[in-house]
C-alpha cells in the first residue's frame, strides 16, 4: 500500500499496549496476516483499511501518512495562528530572553520573505523555506533527544539518520538558493532582477521601519557567535 501504513498501524497498536493476537481477533483476521501487514510484506484491501481506521479512531489519510492529524484534517493558511497570538500568553513565563529572540527572528524573516516575494520566483522561496524548516526541525530533534515514549509516532526518520539527512538537505537547499540569488539559471528558471535581494542599511530603514533594527541585531548577534570561533 505504502511505506507509512505498516509503521503507523504498528505504532498505534503498541501505543495502546495491545498484542498482535488481540488486535487480529478484533479485526477478524489471523495474527500471521496482521504481522504481514505490519511488516509491509502484504498489502491490505480497502475494507481492512477502513476497519482499522474505525478501530483506532483515526482517519484513513492518517493511516496512509497523508495527514499528520489523526482526524485527517489538512492544515490551511487560515488554520495557522499568527505567532503573536501565542506569544502574548507565553512571554511572561520565566526569562524574557526567549520572547526577545523569537521576535528578532520573526521580524528578520518578515524582511527576508518580503524580499523573496518581490523576486517573483517560487523556486528560491521554496529552497529558503526548506532550509529554515529543516533548521527548526533539527533543533526540535535536539530538544527531544531524550524522548522515548511516542518518539516513533512523532518522527518517521530515526535518530541515526535524521542529522545526516537534514544536513544534506539543508546544504542542497542553500546551494540551490545561492545559484538563483546569483541570477543563474536553475531548472530552467532564473531571477531577472537579483538587486531586489540586496539589503543595505538605507533600504532597511526606508522599507522596513518596524523590522530593520531586529535584522541588524540578528546579524550582529550571529556574527558575534562566529567571531568566537576565530578568536
Amino acid at each position: 500500500m505504502n511505506n507509512s501504513f505498516p509503521r503507523i498501524i504498528t505504532l498505534l497498536r503498541k501505543e495502546r499496549g495491545l498484542s498482535q493476537k488481540s488486535v487480529a481477533q478484533k479485526l477478524g483476521i489471523s495474527q500471521a496476516l496482521l504481522s504481514h501487514y505490519e511488516k509491509g510484506i502484504r498489502e491490505c484491501g480497502l475494507d481492512f483499511l477502513v476497519q482499522t481506521a474505525d478501530f483506532y479512531g483515526v482517519s484513513c489519510d492518517y493511516l496512509l501518512g497523508r495527514s499528520n492529524d489523526r482526524s485527517g484534517a489538512v492544515l490551511t493558511y487560515e488554520d495557522i495562528p499568527e505567532p503573536d497570538e501565542a506569544g502574548k500568553d507565553n512571554r511572561l513565563r520565566g526569562s524574557i530572553l526567549p520572547a526577545l529572540n523569537k521576535k528578532l527572528i520573526a521580524n528578520s524573516l518578515n524582511i527576508l520573505f518580503d524580499r523573496l516575494q518581490q523576486c517573483n520566483n517560487k523556486s528560491i522561496t521554496n529552497e529558503v523555506t526548506k532550509f529554515l524548516m529543516l533548521s527548526v526541525y533539527r533543533m526540535i530533534r535536539v530538544a527531544n533527544s531524550n524522548m522515548s515514549k511516542h518518539k516513533a509516532a512523532t518522527f518517521a526518520i530515526s535518530d541515526a539518520q535524521q542529522h545526516a539527512l537534514a544536513s544534506a538537505c539543508m546544504e542542497i537547499a542553500e546551494s540551490r538558493a545561492h545559484i538563483l540569488a546569483k541570477g543563474l539559471v536553475l531548472d530552467g528558471e532564473k531571477i531577472e532582477n537579483t538587486e531586489i535581494l540586496n539589503i543595505s542599511f538605507e533600504t532597511l530603514s526606508n522599507d522596513y521601519p518596524l523590522f530593520f533594527s531586529s535584522l541588524l541585531s540578528l546579524i550582529k548577534s550571529s556574527e558575534s557567535v562566529m567571531n568566537e570561533l576565530i578568536k
